[in-house]
């Protein structure tokens, strides 16, 4: 037992990375840009925000009425063995004045611990039409099927390389999850409490930054954005690439695929099947590209046969020298 409490304690400290306001207000933001009414007549859960200070649960508070929300609930998991979590619920008929505050309603406790697991967060579950939170990272391959089950919309944060998971990846091959609006460069910077890691601190606020983006199953502009791409011809003559200059595109020694080092040096006159770093994702465009599949280093099949299995390596070779992960792709147009 007190094993697992110290295991407990250790992801728990890990997982102390709480969301800024204006983060969750720029991110929901594009998608209301893309259709002002993403949030009408919908019931939103937060299932990982403790109601007395979650920023996920203020911003829907503060912004019920204008995103004429029907119901918000918020719940959290209690912080020791044996504690009951919170549970937050605000509909549209307690709203009594223009003014929306979180005092007017009030959290109670719930009858469980509040593990997103438990039936009784399960129902909330049910009743959502929208799930949007910053799940613990710590357990996120354990949220990400329970997500799915849902069959829900939703918007979560979660580390940039979970996308290669194989709970997440098939998810993301075949359209069911893609990147949020957010870029991907910087990362993000969560507020903490955790005195050792600690990368800044802004006016008082101690601040790590997490190399984390935001991904969901809902619509945003920046989705259908397709990629300006040049031929293979003018990339390999005036590409700001020096890798590309030099050295072309290059075949795996273990895959029937060619390296394309960089998102923007993808040609757009080469029909076969390209390798590419997985901040791809971030400029996905589905009208543009199919994604075919992901390197056999991170997860068994994910390569769609086209890896040579003789090789014994797993990991994408040049020349004889590993490449980090990759996606597979193939231009549509």
């Amino acid at each position: 037992m007190e094993n697992k409490n110290l295991a407990k304690a250790k992801n728990k400290k890990n997982d102390e990375f709480y969301t800024q306001y204006e983060d969750i207000e720029k991110e929901i933001s594009a998608y209301l840009m893309h259709n002002p009414k993403a949030f009408e007549n919908k019931t939103v859960l937060c299932p990982c925000d403790d109601p007395e200070w979650s920023n996920f649960t203020k911003y829907f508070v503060r912004n019920f009425k204008t995103l004429k929300l029907k119901k918000l609930i918020s719940t959290s998991h209690g912080y020791q063995d044996g504690e009951r979590g919170k549970c937050f619920v605000l509909s549209a008929s307690d709203i009594i004045s223009s003014k929306v505050d979180i005092e007017q309603v009030g959290w109670k406790y719930l009858d469980g611990d509040g593990d997103f697991r438990s039936d009784e967060i399960k129902a909330f579950r049910e009743e959502a039409d929208i799930i949007v939170t910053n799940p613990p990272f710590s357990i996120y391959k354990e949220f990400v099927p329970w997500l799915v089950e849902s069959k829900k919309q939703f918007l979560v944060i979660a580390n940039k390389n979970s996308i290669t998971y194989k709970e997440v990846f098939p998810l993301i091959m075949h359209g069911k999850m893609w990147s949020g609006n957010r870029a991907w460069s910087g990362g993000m910077w969560f507020v903490t409490n955790n005195l050792d890691d600690v990368d800044k601190v802004v006016n008082g606020v101690k601040l790590k930054n997490v190399s984390s983006v935001w991904f969901t199953n809902m619509e945003h502009g920046r989705r259908h954005e397709p990629l300006e791409l040049m031929t293979m011809a003018d990339n390999i003559k005036h590409s700001k690439h020096k890798k590309v200059r030099e050295n072309g595109y290059q075949k795996y020694d273990n895959y029937d695929a060619i390296e394309v080092p960089y998102t923007d040096a993808i040609p757009i006159d080469y029909s076969g099947v390209m390798g590419v770093p997985i901040s791809f994702l971030e400029k996905y465009c589905p009208e543009q590209f199919e994604i075919i599949g992901a390197t056999e280093s991170e997860g068994k099949g994910f390569s769609n046969g086209l890896w040579d299995k003789s090789s014994g390596i797993a990991q994408p070779l040049l020349n004889g020298n590993r490449v980090y992960k990759r996606f597979f792709i193939r231009t549509k147009c």
